[in-house]
């Protein structure tokens, strides 16, 4: 028995390192595409985009080899919710890098079109609070931290904002005929595309506040719902 316990753990080190690397990847991920966008680098969206199966095929195979623990090893109380949030973070992982490519594929539609200052300056916004909203997760991840996850949803509010401005300045922009509408709706989904990251950034640290202490915000929805269907019943 301590032999297996021994290997268990193992095996969960080893899918909580290739989660690390994952979120990490997509880390790194968010200023490049954004430098591809901004400098209307072809080669580099076509090689971000080829890399993606590379990227799914980790997502896959941690969920292989967590389904595998499961199966197994039956683990209990933390160590289940860790097992069983592998799942989901890398999927939120794996959803993550896909919208890297599509900003990637964003860049190649607007190939061509100049893009305003001020359009220029909020997208460098966009990425870098995107990318440190990503940073904090993965490292709360990493560090088991609940704290520090559960303040990813008032970090991200200013992501929110910048995702507003940026739409507020593409419909200026178009306004005074400096962009075109092709350019103007392709920006709208690439300010999309930022706010979605900031949104799967708050997901894995939800994950973690799970792993670390048993609470997820369905719950709270789950307690309110209970409630009125309880309070339905009692006025029946």
């Amino acid at each position: 028995m301590p032999d297996l316990r021994a290997s268990f753990h193992s095996d969960l080190d080893d899918i909580r390192s290739s989660i690390a690397r994952m979120g990490a990847t997509v880390v790194e991920l968010i200023p490049r595409v954004t430098d591809i966008l901004l400098e209307q680098d072809l080669e580099g969206a076509d090689y971000v985009l080829r890399a993606d199966d590379e990227i799914d095929a980790r997502c896959l195979d941690i969920e292989e080899r967590s389904l595998s623990l499961l199966a197994l090893q039956a683990p209990v109380a933390g160590d289940l919710r860790e097992v069983a949030s592998a799942f989901k973070l890398a999927s939120e992982m794996e959803r993550s890098a896909d919208l890297c490519g599509n900003i990637c594929k964003a860049a190649r539609r607007i190939y061509g079109h100049e893009l305003d200052p001020k359009l220029r300056g909020i997208i460098t916004k966009l990425s870098a609070q995107a990318a440190k909203e990503y940073k904090e997760a993965v490292e709360a991840y990493v560090g088991r931290d609940s704290a520090r996850a559960a303040a990813l949803p008032d970090i991200d509010d200013f992501l929110d904002d910048l995702h507003r401005q940026f739409v507020q300045q593409i419909l200026e922009s178009h306004a005074a005929g400096t962009i075109d509408l092709q350019v103007a709706v392709q920006l709208a989904l690439v300010a999309r595309f930022y706010e979605r990251l900031g949104d799967h950034a708050v997901g894995l640290g939800h994950k973690v506040c799970y792993i670390a202490t048993g609470w997820m915000p369905e719950s709270e929805a789950l307690e309110r719902y209970r409630k009125r269907q309880e309070a339905g019943a009692d006025n029946a």
